[in-house]
């Protein structure tokens, strides 16, 4: 016993060692809190509770937080109530927080009111980057809860790939792919899928009192100690794949005051300096546009060297092409910004940039760089996207036909998982539980997840009718046979694509007319164990109707006893039943020529709809982002397509009753689509929005570096970005001189890597270096779907921008979403445009 306990005090001390904590630091100042409200070290910072989640409970981005080198490598440091927690599973709400910088303390109460729990995180400095962090009861803990809450601190798996640690000495490895001891449970847990039948809990990888991750490298160094009580290394990615490496305490029974108490200590690195990051567009540049790099530069880097523009020749020599000193634009978010402006340079060919020792990678200088940035997004990710239809691309199945099963009328006052809703009746004639036919055709997948939803649908097929009025594009290398419902990716049919995909899109939102009589909210998985499926869409379901008096798994016919249809939510909501007819009329005039009964067929249904909204009361069931926008908006959508589509004199008087009420909420797209045939008052009301969205627009180069609108909340903003450019191309075409052109060329250049935190390009495919770890239905595999757009740069609370690359799952991030693939269509065309008449 001796031996064994001098041992494990060597050990103990040889990890304090390698943690790089001496007699010497001990005595040196604790650390601080900042101005902004966090814990800061040279290389080395802790958030405390200064983001949350605001979508599910669990977006990891919460709790205490640690950044070290500017990389986030741990998160969600809270009291949970189980081992592995995950997005599905209970989160505390924060109650109140607290932070006295004098003293260096920051104490969050917190609740699950469902188990009557109450609670403080507490922190308090304990070294010169140590933290002591502290949970304190109120009230014992509930008897139900005993074995249960938890202190978790989870930690990136990507991070430690590669990496090892030491528990009180004992050497482990973190395992690329995880294969823990399993434990089986009565229930499977949230995270892991279906929330009935057996499951199982991952056991501990490793125990102890203190431990030390990634030993050997500063940037990712942390050591834990418990100070009573002892830590418990999982591994969450047995229950999920977006599971993370979790350190976890358990609180005792019994006991009030402070009952865990932990010592966490950061590795910080006296003067060092992250490298600067040159933004600038992975895509490249026209000869004629602007183009400038924002040189991103650690708060502490003053160094003021040359930039240059290098020109690459053919025989791979360089010659500098432009060079001189970058201009101080100023502080953003946590980094000093520099620009270099090199416009002058127009001679086409292939460039790089250098500051310092940092190099971006080649990009082109050329005329038609925008001539053909769209074609993955139209000819791949649009098509992988699309449900009920076999997808093929050369020797690659993406996904089989998918939801031939679709739907099952969804329960009443039922709120259901990602922000769907039943209300108190179905709105329908189909009693809870009763299959629908008709709605198993057409629709593009949401998301990186399956579900069908209605007010995306419109948004993408009326981007795709602009795209093709404004732009006459004619593109065709993907054949789709609507009979057969297969689609071959790269196979020419003589159909130009972006007919076939609004055709695509039309068909399921009239189907829901011919269904149920109205727009329904969209249709979605049954149940957590669907929803989280990865990987080919035609695997969620048999593809059978479901039919109750069949036991589970039996077959007759076309029908089954396997409950795993998706559902239908019926609930009426006016602002649904005119976005979707918008996008029906602007459909109509698509497809006139191509598909004459359906353009037909589609405008007849969006009258009639018209006609029966404008003869009622309007039905305001809302919920969630699932029900439309505000009801006046879609209103106004309906109203100036239908006015393009027929013509008829009573839609531009909705039209003109409609402009004063939206005011400035008006979506300026949408309002240009019918200024051709309004009168010149309606011209006049608009060029006043024009002024204004002119000067806004101009706040945004002092707001900052990149001139564009920045979105700082849990999505990260590139649709927001990508509406600015089409707002911008739409106010220049009309007012060309109230609105410059710049602002589409600014917004492009965002996208294509111009942006905090990194300078990659956030549409993947596109670009010398872009995304291609992304948030797709194949996001296990750490893949990417060419042509998707991701919502890029979350600007974590309160100065930290991030967009991982070698994580896929912060949905916030990395999740494709269809109507940006559409967007950024017509807005890359818009540029081309542009670029044509210079």
């Amino acid at each position: 016993m001796m031996k064994r306990g001098m041992a494990l005090a060597s050990a103990v001390a040889l990890a304090w060692g390698l943690a790089g904590t001496t007699v010497a630091m001990a005595q040196s100042r604790p650390i601080a809190v900042t101005e902004k409200e966090y814990y800061r070290a040279p290389a080395a910072q802790m958030l405390v509770f200064a983001n949350q989640p605001d979508l599910f409970a669990d977006a990891k981005i919460a709790g205490i937080e640690i950044i070290q080198q500017e990389t986030r490598i741990a998160t969600n440091g809270d009291v949970r109530l189980s081992a592995t927690p995950g997005q599905w599973d209970p989160a505390a709400r924060v109650v109140a927080r607290r932070v006295d910088r004098a003293k260096g303390v920051i104490e969050v109460d917190l609740e699950y009111p469902d188990q009557n729990f109450r609670y403080t995180v507490r922190t308090e400095p304990a070294g010169p980057s140590s933290v002591r962090v502290s949970v304190v009861l109120p009230a014992a803990l509930p008897a139900a809860l005993a074995g249960k809450a938890g202190f978790t601190l989870e930690f990136l798996p990507s991070v430690y790939f590669h990496q090892g640690y030491l528990a009180d000495g004992r050497p482990g490895i973190f395992p690329l792919h995880p294969s823990p001891s399993m434990e089986q449970t009565a229930t499977r847990n949230l995270a892991s899928g279906r929330s009935d039948g057996p499951g199982a809990e991952p056991l501990p990888m490793a125990e102890g009192q203190m431990f030390v991750l990634a030993p050997s490298d500063p940037a990712k160094r942390v050591t834990v100690r418990s100070n009573g009580g002892q830590i418990a290394l999982y591994d969450g990615r047995a229950q999920a794949q977006n599971g993370w490496f979790v350190l976890r305490g358990l609180l005792p029974g019994g006991r009030t005051g402070q009952v865990l108490d932990w010592t966490v200590e950061m590795t910080s690195v006296p003067g060092w300096t992250r490298a600067p990051v040159i933004g600038h567009s992975q895509l490249g540049y026209t000869p004629g546009e602007a183009k400038v790099a924002t040189i991103e530069l650690d708060a502490a880097d003053r160094a003021a060297g040359p930039a240059r523009l290098i020109r690459i020749g053919a025989d791979g020599r360089e010659s500098v092409a432009a060079q001189g000193a970058p201009q101080l634009w100023g502080d953003y978010l946590r980094y000093r910004y520099r620009r270099f402006d090199f416009s002058k340079v127009r001679e086409p060919g292939l460039y790089l940039l250098e500051y310092g020792k940092t190099r971006t990678a080649p990009f082109r200088i050329a005329d038609d760089i925008y001539a053909d940035a769209w074609h993955p997004s139209l000819g791949v990710y649009l098509p992988v996207q699309m449900d009920h239809m076999f997808v093929n691309e050369a020797y690659r199945v993406w996904h089989g036909d998918p939801h031939r099963d679709d739907a099952l009328q969804a329960p009443v006052n039922h709120e259901h998982i990602d922000l769907y809703r039943q209300g108190p009746t179905t709105d329908t004639k189909f009693k809870p539980g009763e299959h629908i036919s008709g709605l198993n055709v057409g629709g593009w997948l949401d998301a990186g997840d399956f579900d069908i939803r209605t007010q995306t649908q419109y948004a993408v097929i009326r981007s795709l009718v602009r795209s093709f009025e404004q732009f006459g594009i004619r593109r065709d290398t993907t054949s789709v046979d609507f009979t057969n419902r297969r689609v071959e990716i790269h196979v020419p049919d003589g159909t130009p694509d972006i007919l076939q995909q609004i055709r695509h899109g039309a068909l399921q939102l009239q189907a829901q007319f011919d269904a149920v009589g109205h727009a329904i909210h969209g249709i979605v998985e049954p149940d957590v164990g669907q929803y989280t499926h990865l990987g080919d869409a035609s695997t969620k379901t048999d593809g059978l109707v479901y039919d109750a008096d069949l036991k589970p798994y039996e077959v007759k016919g076309a029908r089954s006893g396997t409950p795993d249809d998706r559902w239908a939510f019926t609930s009426k909501a006016s602002a649904l039943n005119y976005g979707s007819i918008a996008a029906l009329a602007a459909a109509s005039r698509a497809m006139k020529g191509y598909d004459d009964g359906f353009a037909a067929r589609a405008l007849e249904t969006a009258q009639r709809v018209w006609a029966d909204e404008d003869g009622r009361a309007p039905d305001t069931f809302r919920h969630g982002n699932t029900t439309g926008g505000p009801i006046e908006a879609e209103r106004f959508a309906a109203a100036v397509e239908l006015l393009q589509a027929t013509r008829d004199p009573r839609y531009a008087r909705a039209i003109e009753d409609l402009v004063p009420k939206l005011g400035d909420r008006a979506d300026l797209v949408t309002a240009l689509d019918a200024l051709p045939l309004m009168p010149a008052t309606y011209r006049a009301a608009l060029e006043q929005q024009a002024r204004g969205w002119a000067t806004r627009a101009a706040g945004f180069a002092k707001a900052n570096p990149y001139g564009v609108p920045i979105g700082e909340g849990g999505w990260a903003g590139n649709g927001g970005v990508i509406a600015f450019g089409l707002t911008a191309y739409r106010l220049h075409k009309a007012f060309p001189d109230i609105v410059p052109a710049h602002h589409v060329f600014d917004a492009l250049a965002y996208l294509h890597g111009n942006h905090p935190g990194s300078d990659i390009s956030f549409v993947s495919g596109v670009g010398t270096r872009s995304k291609e770890v992304a948030y797709g239905n194949n996001r296990a595999d750490f893949s990417y779907i060419a042509g998707g757009v991701v919502p890029g740069a979350l600007i974590l609370k309160p100065d930290f921008p991030e967009n991982k690359e070698d994580w896929p799952f912060f949905w916030g991030q990395n999740e494709y979403v269809v109507d940006l693939g559409a967007d950024y269509i017509e807005l890359t065309n818009a540029a081309d445009a542009l670029r044509k008449e210079r």
